[in-house]
């Protein structure tokens, strides 16, 4: 069962395997759950033949993700034939049902109460102590140098090309207390970088009236900036996720400049013509938006910029597309993920006039990302010659494969390290840079 994660463990206790599939965000709903069975004592089994039940946490987002969630619980169905399903897909009404009826039940995203609940109908809870141990820090699915930290649920915006907030809800922040406590029983288990996520980082306390909660002995706002300053002092990586571009993103600027998180902003922007982002229901304009990148740098030379952009957005006109085009040359983002539009059931999108045909939505993409390529290789060439420190995430007999502050696990770039093979995953390390591509370095280590 290539897909369940977890270690095979023989033995009589009733074993769960589980598919875990979705953006961080799932992946964080799966930590939970597993957390939760081990702590109960079940084990968690990497084979459909020796799991008593599989999970399949699914992702709704989009047409494709739909297909591939519908596909591995219709395997996990013919392998094993006890599966509970849960995540984005078991909010979008009858879908999963209506495509596989025998299913053991369904629900929804952060719904780890609920899964429980049918895990103890169909699976006693072992009731042998030795068993109820877990690592403090939880079940992670993530190597044990990096972990992603939740720090709160749904979204309060409407954006038309969207469905999560039907699909996971309001916002709904965590006590900032409950965070660092998870953050720091991370740092103390070995984790070297808290990726920090949610739908709207920014947000985060929002729904709380950014009330004050309590940290070490002292008082802590539920806020984004403040909850930053606060993680960048348990010494270890930290980087933000998923930041809407309000004004007080200004905020963490000065933090990034300061070295206590790292200079590295993910803000997905998504377009830069104003009519396409009052018809995305997104704030900002072009000229706003290239006017704060630009105090950004000054403020902080190293930031890293990541975005995502839609193009073929219903009734992007060519003048529209070629203004984004012009946008991303001036911003030049750093890090880019590029989509061409597409439907997705329930939202409010769809209804717009004048979808793009697809050929012609491809060909947009097409020459973003070539544009894009260029921006990376020219921005990764200036690199050459620099000291950087690099996180190592992989070591082989050819040497290390490590990852700077500009680049976050699995989406972004590498560091090949040439003379790295004694090192080991999880070091930090000083390198020096002495080649580029279009999205990785090459590096040598610096010497001591």
């Amino acid at each position: 069962m290539d897909k369940c994660n977890g270690t095979k463990i023989k033995g009589k206790i009733q074993s769960v395997g589980f598919v875990s599939l979705g953006c961080p965000k799932a992946t964080v709903d799966s930590e939970h759950i597993l957390t939760r069975l081990r702590a109960e004592g079940y084990l968690i089994s990497d084979s459909y033949q020796d799991s008593d039940l599989v999970i399949v946490n699914t992702c709704g987002f989009i047409d494709s993700a739909v297909e591939e969630s519908l596909d591995a619980i219709g395997e996990a169905l013919t392998e094993n034939g006890k599966v509970i399903v849960t995540g984005c897909l078991g909010a979008k009404g009858d879908v999963v049902r209506q495509a596989h009826p025998k299913v053991l039940a369904v629900t929804g995203p952060h719904a780890t109460d609920e899964v429980m609940a049918v895990v103890h109908q169909h699976l006693p809870k072992p009731h042998d102590p030795l068993s109820d141990l877990v690592p403090a820090q939880g079940i992670r699915l993530t190597p044990k140098h990096y972990a992603y930290v939740k720090i709160s649920e749904g979204c309060n915006h409407s954006c038309t090309f969207c469905i999560i907030p039907s699909l996971r809800g309001d916002l709904v922040s965590r006590p900032v207390g409950d965070v660092m406590q998870e953050a720091q029983s991370l740092v103390n288990a070995g984790v070297k970088e808290l990726l920090v996520i949610s739908q709207d980082t920014s947000a985060y306390g929002v729904d709380v009236k950014y009330r004050t909660g309590f940290w070490g002995g002292r008082p802590l706002r539920t806020r984004m900036t403040e909850l930053a300053a606060a993680l960048g002092e348990l010494g270890v990586w930290v980087r933000l996720h998923y930041v809407y571009p309000y004004p007080h993103v200004d905020e963490v600027v000065p933090l990034m400049a300061q070295g206590k998180i790292l200079p590295y902003l993910d803000i997905p922007f998504q377009h830069a013509n104003q009519r396409i982002l009052r018809l995305m229901k997104r704030p900002g304009s072009s000229d706003n938006v290239l006017a704060r990148i630009k105090q950004w740098r000054e403020i902080c030379p190293e930031l890293t910029l990541r975005s995502t952009f839609i193009v073929g957005f219903p009734g992007e006109t060519e003048a529209e597309f070629e203004e984004l085009l012009d946008f991303i040359e001036e911003a030049q983002i750093d890090r880019l993920g590029a989509f061409a539009y597409s439907p997705v059931k329930g939202a409010a999108a769809n209804e717009l006039p004048d979808h793009i045909p697809p050929e012609v939505q491809q060909e947009r993409l097409a020459r973003l990302m070539l544009l894009q390529e260029e921006i990376s290789e020219a921005r990764l060439k200036r690199k050459i010659g620099k000291t950087l420190t690099v996180l190592v995430d992989e070591v082989d007999e050819e040497g290390a494969i490590a990852r700077s502050s500009a680049d976050a696990p699995e989406i972004d770039g590498l560091v090949y390290i040439k003379n790295g093979p004694q090192l080991r995953v999880g070091d930090f390390v000083e390198v020096k840079i002495t080649g580029s591509d279009t999205h990785d370095l090459w590096a040598e280590m610096v010497q001591a």
